[in-house]
């Protein structure tokens, strides 16, 4: 009795093991990385109970680590806030230099309002946060309290420096007082800021700024 021919079928090439390659964080990224996610902690802590009431403890739990961690990093408290400050600072820097870039004269001091409009739309809880830890700094001398106050200086010197360019490029009125109108562009920034933390509802961000905006083009236009 015949038998059939047996079909042989060509044998599979084996499959080459694929290696699963999972890249480290290197030390130095997870030490960036806890210190990012302590720091936003902090700034929900912040918003809901205030600075006095917020603690590293609490700060390393809602990050997500142990409750020592923060203590551990920063050594106390103040340290820590002294960083979020310069954090903050550094963001904002980075945003208004964005709007303000080499403008002088009024371009610049109308750019600069329009990036305080959008940072606090932006970074409302940051923001809220930062501003609650300067205003419970006022009480008692600290480090905090110290360079708030060389900000103000540089606020101030930024928005002089704007109005001489402008005088000087012959936009804007010489009867002007560089000094003077940075007092007053700085009542303005940090009072509009102020009202912000206490209702920011009540305000119309868009409308004030925009209202901001034709006043300061009537007001400085020579």
């Amino acid at each position: 009795m015949a038998t059939k021919p047996v079909k042989k079928t060509a044998a599979k090439p084996a499959k080459t093991p694929v290696k699963k390659t999972s890249k480290r964080m290197t030390q130095a990224e997870r030490t960036a990385l806890s210190d990012q996610r302590m720091f936003e902690a902090a700034i929900t802590l912040i918003n809901e109970h205030g600075t006095q009431k917020t603690t590293l403890k609490e700060i390393g739990e809602l990050a997500g680590y142990s409750r020592g961690l923060a203590n551990y990093r920063f050594g106390s408290k103040e340290v820590f806030l002294d960083e979020l400050f310069t954090r903050f600072d550094g963001r904002w820097k980075e945003h208004i230099q964005a709007y303000v870039e080499d403008q002088s004269g009024i371009a610049a001091v109308r750019a600069a309002a329009k990036a305080l409009r959008d940072f606090l739309k932006l970074e409302s809880g940051y923001m809220r946060a930062m501003y609650m830890l300067w205003y419970e700094s006022l009480g008692h001398n600290s480090v905090i309290l110290s360079r708030l106050s060389g900000h103000h200086d540089v606020y101030r010197k930024d928005a002089a420096k704007w109005i001489r360019q402008g005088i000087a490029g012959g936009e804007i009125d010489p009867r002007i007082s560089p000094d003077q109108f940075a007092v007053q562009y700085c009542a303005f920034i940090f009072g509009t800021v102020y009202q912000w933390l206490v209702k920011a509802e009540a305000l119309d961000l868009d409308a004030l700024f925009s209202d901001y905006d034709s006043n300061i083009i009537k007001l400085l236009s020579k």
